[in-house]
């Protein structure tokens, strides 16, 4: 049993939380901000009402990167937050492993929140000149967003420097308390996006030994995609000593064509196949008008070596 957790991502785009006590509501200062909306809101309380009705608005309008609203990656109370529920669901269950998804920034539109925009200054400013601080001092009387602007490659290190630091200390507090258990990822198998445009840099947490398997979610229909996809998270994983589960999009997909998938994996080398969703194989519909998918993938590619992990 591995418990799979959302990290992240905090509320559906249409379905925004009621609870008062929900994170929406109780801290709307852990909320990641998009671009176009951080100079109106870099001075307004996160408190008034406004501040997260224009990240929603923003949002919806450009929803097509977008699964939901997010917190912020460089927020320490959010990366606090995320690890106690980490211990907490360990110390609870009898878990063999643990799962990160949505590891991530939504975009590269976030996170231009206040917290992280300050944050990032003070982590420029350490490796900046004496005379290059006072520059981005005077810009930013003008402007909250100049640092990030002039430093757009820094910024994106700092981007990816703040999910790593979560995903390692999180890493390291799992294996503090339960040693054997697993700690897994789902990560965009296209490891240039994964890096540029959701600041996670799957590879090298493979390559610091702070993931144990990497799941690249390769949902391509084309089998030579998802090989070539499968193949660099295989190479990265093998020189680091770590594993591969291969991400299947089931839910896009006939049987047949999933069958095709796992035997390539397997040819790869990897150590595992996940099928993506459970809820498709199960439920009846254009790819899967009898409702048996999972089990005719059982047949035609698992009565040998059961490995298949559905979710």
């Amino acid at each position: 049993m591995h418990a799979w957790i959302n990290t992240n991502l905090l509320a559906n785009l249409d379905e925004l939380p009621a609870d008062p006590q929900h994170i929406y509501h109780a801290h709307p200062e852990w909320i990641a901000v998009p671009r176009a909306v951080a100079a109106e809101l870099y001075g307004m309380s996160p408190t008034d009402v406004r501040y997260r009705a224009r990240i929603v608005e923003w949002s919806k309008a450009n929803r097509a990167e977008l699964e939901g609203i997010y917190t912020s990656p460089a927020h320490p109370a959010v990366r606090e937050h995320i690890y106690s529920i980490w211990m907490d669901v360990l110390a609870k269950y009898e878990l063999d492993g643990l799962h990160f998804d949505y590891v991530r920034f939504a975009s590269p539109d976030f996170d231009y929140s206040r917290t992280s925009l300050d944050r990032f200054r003070a982590w420029l400013e350490t490796r900046l000149t004496i005379s290059e601080r006072r520059l981005v001092a005077l810009a930013l009387k003008a402007d909250p967003l100049a640092a990030a602007d002039a430093y757009q490659e820094q910024f994106a290190d700092f981007q990816r420097e703040q999910v790593t630091a979560l995903v390692e200390r999180i890493y390291h507090g799992v294996k503090k308390r339960r040693p054997a258990a697993i700690v897994s990822a789902s990560v965009f198998a296209n490891d240039e996006n994964a890096y540029a445009r959701r600041f996670q840099d799957w590879r090298r947490w493979l390559q610091m030994g702070i993931l144990d398997v990497a799941c690249p979610m390769a949902y391509s229909t084309d089998t030579a995609v998802f090989r070539q996809q499968i193949e660099v998270a295989q190479t990265t994983a093998q020189a680091a000593g770590k594993k591969v589960w291969a991400g299947i999009g089931a839910y896009r997909i006939p049987a047949e064509s999933a069958v095709e998938k796992i035997n390539t994996a397997r040819a790869i080398g990897t150590a595992g196949i996940i099928l993506f969703s459970y809820d498709f194989t199960a439920t009846p519909g254009p790819l899967n008008p009898t409702g048996d998918y999972l089990q005719r993938i059982r047949r035609a590619a698992f009565e040998a070596t059961p490995t298949v992990s559905p979710h």
